[in-house]
């Protein structure tokens, strides 16, 4: 099974990067609009993001709106040896640094730890997902572990052709609640 996810994970990696610049902006502008409808966005308080790399869908103009709208920013920070997050609470870009896989993560010199549950939104990244709601991330299952205990309101962006419903789902995988792309939102459970 580990090999299917990472074959799918390098078919969608590969496709997203041959993606045309302009139309992989112009989607993910229409998957933050997307977002800012709803009302899980709308009433959230608190929103746990990460600062996305490559071809993710872009976060920094979410977590900039965020601001704008008086919501508190968090943003975890991996503990490889353990393969956990700890999430801080985030003011400003200039308290991230660069960490492992070229990742932007959080200063703890800088910031402060938040509390996991008073995050009332979590943005849950991956690379593939079916219309269940579960998803394949980068493979370190740190989003599965942490999921696995979490309480509040999930939600994934995404570009449509990121679609597989034949993604091998196993007994540790966790869904996520919302599934919102270019096309709209899918509530999953």
């Amino acid at each position: 099974m580990k090999s299917q996810k990472k074959n799918l994970r390098n078919q969608i990696l590969h496709a997203m990067e041959t993606l045309d610049d302009d139309v992989f902006t112009e989607k993910c502008k229409q998957i933050r609009e997307h977002l800012f409808d709803t009302a899980i966005w709308q009433d959230a308080q608190v929103i746990g993001i990460t600062l996305s790399v490559g071809r993710e869908v872009e976060t920094m103009a979410i977590i900039t709106r965020a601001w704008t709208e008086n919501k508190r920013i968090v943003v975890p920070k991996c503990n490889p040896k353990a393969h956990s997050m700890t999430f801080y609470g985030l003011d400003t870009f200039s308290q991230l640094e660069s960490s492992f896989y070229g990742l932007m993560e959080p200063d703890p010199k800088k910031t402060q730890k938040q509390a996991t549950d008073t995050i009332d939104l979590l943005i849950v990244p991956g690379v593939v997902f079916n219309h269940k709601g579960y998803r394949i991330g980068y493979g370190g299952g740190y989003y599965d572990r942490f999921l696995a205990g979490f309480k509040g309101i999930t939600a994934s962006l995404l570009l449509e052709q990121q679609f597989n419903e034949q993604l091998p789902v196993e007994p540790h995988d966790q869904q996520v609640g919302w599934l919102i792309t270019e096309r709209g939102c899918y509530q999953v459970k």
